[in-house]
């Protein structure tokens, strides 16, 4: 078996170094104007996406390389105002609460331990969430915010942190311990705002493996779990709640729709036939899931099956391995039609970036042997008969890939049927307030085939394609210049003003150091 992450020479790779300049692509001369919007006081919307999150941390750094700090450098070339970030107190990216950490710093690509792998920065972190900022911040973005928190009072109220009922990032900069992220936004008076939000409504269930609910049918989403997908008809309502609130009194405004998980590197790093064999192995994995079905058949019978149905059933545990690569075993719920609770991974199905892959070298997906279940194969290659407490030690031997690793057909079709309703009510909303709109989910996907920029083309790829940071999950500066972009395109052609773009390569990608923990 083997580990399919590899890492190409460096040379290739961009790095995140200081804040880019935002005019490169601006022509000398050219006269640019707003068209029918009003950029004097952006004020942005959203979660970890919106804040400048990058390498599973919000850091200074990635914060000055958000996509609505990019805007709002393009946005005063005709009349933006000032743009203002609660800006962290430095570039690791760990929180404090009363001094004791709470939350990790951020990744680096390191080759600390021999070979190039994401490794936590070391340091103390030094942004302490019961120093309150004063604002008031145009980048309204909370990292780990749901659509309905940005209307949940108390969601930056210190005393709710450690009980899972307040965000220790809108704690630094909220208002008062009862406001909402979008009270306090509204109160600023935005003439124009962007709003990208939806994402973690089906993201933290995704990056959970599944391991939450879908709440379809659940109208109360103060019973949902953290890593529960938002019914889509309370996401529609808080969503269209938002719009609302915001268009107010704004000139304009820009939104967002949810791409598809399947886009991001998290889900993509790790394929699910990576259970590489060769022949000799391929046969012995083949041999072992034939013993399992049949001693599953025989027990079916002592049951009182008769046998051909026994062996009907038994049949989908003989699963045959070739030479080469092979699909890994996934654990499923267990039902009357495959009573052992588990198979062999099907085509779509995907594996977390954080799924353990020594692991997976030492037979996670596949078979746990050990001396005693090789005794009783022993026993059955001979045509001998083991003991009940024997089969039972075969059956055990299964070791299916867990299902906080993996993303099955049924939580893949769990999370795209959300998403597609939420992108539909999103762009419904856009179209019927005349917002700019910005398709994220198609522009994603476009980076998952390559995208060519002067110098250079940015993709999905791990570590590699410059558009994903190593989280797998959020972008690099490079990332969020090509959202900027994308959105200055859909602005212009909705306000009729000509914003220019930036340039892409001007932004950088990872991080490289071996000060880790």
């Amino acid at each position: 078996m083997k580990n399919y992450i590899k890492y190409l020479p460096f040379l290739a790779i961009g790095f995140l170094s200081c804040e880019p300049e935002f005019d490169d692509a601006i022509e000398e001369n050219e006269v640019y104007t707003a068209g029918e919007a009003d950029f004097s006081n952006y004020v942005s919307l959203g979660n970890s996406l919106t804040a400048g999150f990058a390498d599973n941390a919000l850091y200074i750094q990635g914060q000055q390389n958000s996509y609505p700090n990019i805007l709002a450098s393009q946005f005063k070339l005709v009349g933006g105002g000032e743009f203002i970030q609660p800006l962290m107190e430095d570039n690791l990216g760990g929180l404090l609460l009363n001094g004791m950490q709470i939350t990790n710093n951020r990744l680096v690509l390191s080759t600390a331990s021999g070979s190039p792998a994401p490794a936590t920065i070391a340091g103390a972190p030094q942004t302490e969430i019961t120093n309150k900022l004063s604002g008031p911040f145009n980048n309204m973005g909370v990292p780990g915010a749901k659509s309905f928190h940005l209307a949940a009072p108390g969601y930056g109220n210190v005393a709710g942190v450690e009980l899972g009922q307040a965000n220790p990032y809108f704690v630094r900069f909220s208002t008062s311990e009862t406001t909402t992220i979008l009270a306090d936004a509204v109160a600023q008076n935005p003439s124009f705002f962007s709003l990208w939000i939806g994402n973690n409504d089906i993201l933290s269930y995704a990056t959970s493996g599944g391991t939450g609910e879908d709440q379809a049918g659940n109208l109360d989403p103060s019973t949902y779990g953290s890593t529960d997908i938002t019914d889509p008809n309370v996401f529609a309502q808080i969503y269209s709640n938002l719009v609302d609130a915001l268009s107010a009194n704004a000139s304009g405004g820009v939104v967002y729709n949810i791409p598809n998980v399947t886009d991001i590197p998290f889900f993509t790093t790790v394929p699910n036939n990576a259970l590489v064999l060769d022949a000799a192995s391929a046969g012995s994995l083949t041999g072992f899931f034939q013993a399992v079905a049949g001693i599953f058949t025989q027990g079916l019978i002592q049951e009182g099956v008769p046998p051909a149905q026994a062996q009907a059933l038994a049949a989908q545990y003989a699963i045959a391995f070739n030479e080469g690569p092979n699909r890994f075993v996934i654990d499923v719920p267990a039902t009357q039609t495959n009573p052992l609770g588990f198979r062999q991974m099907q085509e779509g199905e995907l594996l977390l970036l954080t799924i353990d892959r020594g692991a997976l070298a030492q037979g996670y997906g596949s078979v746990a042997l050990s001396p005693a279940v090789l005794q009783v194969l022993g026993i059955l290659q001979q045509g001998g008969t083991p003991t009940q407490e024997q089969a039972q030690l075969v059956l055990g031997a299964v070791n299916g890939i867990d299902d906080k690793d993996a993303l099955d057909s049924s939580e893949l079709s769990d999370i795209s049927n959300a998403r597609l309703s939420y992108n539909s009510t999103i762009q419904s909303l856009a179209e019927a307030n005349g917002l700019a709109f910005v398709d994220a989910d198609a522009l994603l996907n476009r980076v998952g085939q390559g995208i060519s920029f002067p110098g250079g083309v940015i993709t999905s790829d791990f570590v590699t394609g410059g558009g994903f940071s190593l989280d797998g999950v959020h972008l690099t500066p490079r990332g969020y210049a090509l959202i900027a972009n994308e959105t200055l395109e859909a602005i212009n052609q909705t306000y009729g003003s000509n914003l220019p773009e930036v340039n892409v390569g001007e932004f950088g990608t990872i991080s490289l150091s071996d000060n880790v923990n």
